[in-house]
C-alpha cells in the first residue's frame, strides 16, 4: 500500500505538519478569517468583529504583512485617514491550507479514535473481548 498526500500535508504525515504556525495565535486566525470573504476591510471594521484593541490589531496585522500574507493601504475616506486590509494571493492561499488541515485533524484523527476506541493501540479494534 503507498501512502496518499493529501492536500493537508506530506504522504503519511500527520496534517498538523501543514499547519501555519503564524495562524495558531487566535487573533491572527481571526483576522485572516476576516479578510478570507472579501476583497478588502477597514481597519476598524476587523478590530471590531474580532474584538481586539488598536494596538492588538495593529501588532498581529504587522506580523501578518511581514509575512507576506495581509496587505494594508492608507487613504482617505473623504476627510478622515483610512487603513484598509485585504489577504494576499499567498495570504489566502495560506490560510486554505491551514483549514484543510485542521479539518483532516478534525475527520481523520478523530474518526480513527472512533473505529479503534481511545486507548486501543493501532492495529486492534475497540470492540474485542480482550485476551
Amino acid at each position: 500500500m503507498t501512502a496518499k498526500r493529501t492536500a493537508a500535508g506530506p504522504p503519511g504525515g500527520h496534517p498538523r505538519h501543514a499547519l501555519a504556525p503564524l495562524l495558531n495565535s487566535p487573533v491572527r486566525l481571526s483576522v485572516v478569517a476576516a479578510l478570507a470573504p472579501v476583497e478588502k476591510a477597514e481597519f476598524a471594521m476587523v478590530r471590531d468583529l474580532v474584538e481586539v484593541s488598536d494596538s492588538v490589531l495593529s501588532k498581529q496585522v504587522a506580523a501578518l504583512e511581514s509575512a507576506g500574507w495581509v496587505a494594508v493601504a492608507k487613504g482617505r475616506a473623504g476627510r478622515r485617514p483610512r487603513t484598509w486590509l485585504s489577504l494576499t494571493a499567498e495570504g489566502r492561499g495560506v490560510y486554505e491550507r491551514h483549514l484543510a488541515a485542521l479539518r483532516a485533524i478534525a475527520e481523520g484523527v478523530g474518526a480513527r479514535l472512533a473505529v479503534r476506541g481511545p486507548g486501543v493501540p493501532d492495529g486492534e479494534t475497540g470492540g474485542g473481548a480482550g485476551g
